[in-house]
């Protein structure tokens, strides 16, 4: 669904003693996860979702990286609790690549959360993580108020010939942001417009100007509208 994906390793001055290796037990198996521990008086605790594993995406991807440190980073006026993950059939998490069943994972990776924290949820995804956290949290419904909002980056609606629709969006009450670049060949600005139309309220929509699929030279800017997303919305 995307490629080029380049893998940005964790600055230890940012995360040191805060940053912890989780193995999650997910459907297909274990998980591989990363937790940055946050404030101790967070309010939410949130999920970061990996883009395209077979583009080579992982939870050490430069948007997911930068998207954590807008969450976490106190910088950015947060410092709320981070949880990436590999897919399943990604490093080290068991299983194989499916392209659907991943919405599982990431409600794997929810229950975690919710048992860690004991407190409102937030996910965030970037392009196949993207979907991957919508599926799994605006079709949850079992337990649709544990998450308080979701983050859509780079949200696909075509590629490689195939088209991306999100019907389910319709029913689902969940604050949604749907922020990408305004030049993203995955997701076409008129089309993700046309999305987040057809999504139910409350939703946002953020085009970030001269930006391409991966934020390529405005990663601040996408970690700046994201962060004034939750504050706002939060």
């Amino acid at each position: 669904m995307t490629s080029a994906f380049t893998p940005i390793q964790p600055d230890p001055k940012q995360e040191g003693a805060r940053l912890r290796s989780v193995d999650l037990k997910g459907p297909a198996g274990r998980l591989e996860a990363l937790l940055n521990e946050g404030a101790a008086d967070a309010p939410y605790a949130v999920l970061i979702c990996h883009p395209h594993p077979k583009a080579g995406g992982t939870m050490h991807n430069k948007v997911v990286y930068h998207a954590m440190k807008a969450v976490n980073d106190e910088e950015f006026g947060l410092r709320w609790p981070v949880l990436r993950f590999n897919f399943r059939g990604t490093g080290l998490s068991h299983g194989e690549h499916d392209g659907r069943a991943e919405a599982g994972d990431v409600t794997a990776a929810l229950d975690w959360l919710e048992n860690e924290y004991k407190r409102p949820l937030v996910a965030v995804g970037f392009s196949f993580g993207a979907a991957m956290a919508l599926m799994g949290c605006c079709k949850d419904a079992q337990r649709p108020e544990r998450v308080r909002g979701v983050a859509a980056l780079g949200l696909p609606t075509e590629a490689d010939g195939h088209h991306y629709r999100y019907p389910f969006l319709a029913s689902s009450s969940i604050p949604k942001l749907f922020l990408s670049g305004d030049n993203d060949s995955f997701a076409p600005a008129a089309q993700l417009a046309q999305v987040s139309l057809c999504a139910a309220d409350p939703k946002t929509l953020v085009l970030v100007p001269g930006a391409d699929h991966f934020f390529t030279g405005h990663l601040e800017k996408m970690q700046q509208a994201l962060a004034g997303w939750l504050k706002e919305q939060m």
